[in-house]
């Protein structure tokens, strides 16, 4: 119990050296990525709808070629978008990660060491597989895969119209 108490008087003498509005700051560069993380979810609302549409036009009837090139077109940027809002979270949690060195609990620090830790070896047997389909992967991955499909089902369309 000493050990503890000897851990709360060290951690309070942390906090107590830490410039004024310190975690006012951490709670603001915290909620700026988690507003970043929602306009993210809002595009990608919007791409997924305006991509469903379009697919669901392009197999209802025959369209033009140009209305599969806007398609593709529409895929890019909606990656280029991901990447962009990926390379702001990046920045953010940067400098989130930097102020935490200075708190007492790290909570992204420590929750991003424990998921990275997680990795599973690629290789093509069953077993790996499922392992590898246990693990965590981050969602930037797994939304950067839906554009890629968009896009792959706007070049069917236009292979098909040749």
């Amino acid at each position: 119990m000493a050990t503890n108490a000897a851990e709360t008087k060290a951690a309070a003498e942390e906090v107590a050296a830490l410039p004024e509005r310190y975690f006012e700051l951490y709670s603001l560069a915290v909620e700026m990525a988690d507003r970043t993380s929602a306009r993210r979810l809002t595009a990608n609302t919007f791409f997924v709808t305006v991509n469903t549409g379009l697919a669901a036009l392009l197999g209802a009837r025959p369209f033009e070629w140009y209305v599969a090139l806007a398609g593709i077109f529409l895929c890019i940027v909606w990656w280029a978008s991901l990447k962009s809002y990926r390379d702001l979270n990046a920045a953010k949690f940067t400098v989130i990660n930097a102020m935490e060195e200075r708190l007492p609990a790290a909570i992204f620090s420590d929750e991003w060491a424990r998921l990275r830790r997680e990795r599973a070896p690629l290789t093509w047997n069953w077993k790996a597989i499922k392992q590898l389909m246990s693990c965590y992967r981050e969602l930037g991955v797994v939304e950067r895969t839906v554009p890629v499909l968009f896009a792959l089902i706007y070049v069917a369309s236009l292979v098909s119209r040749i």
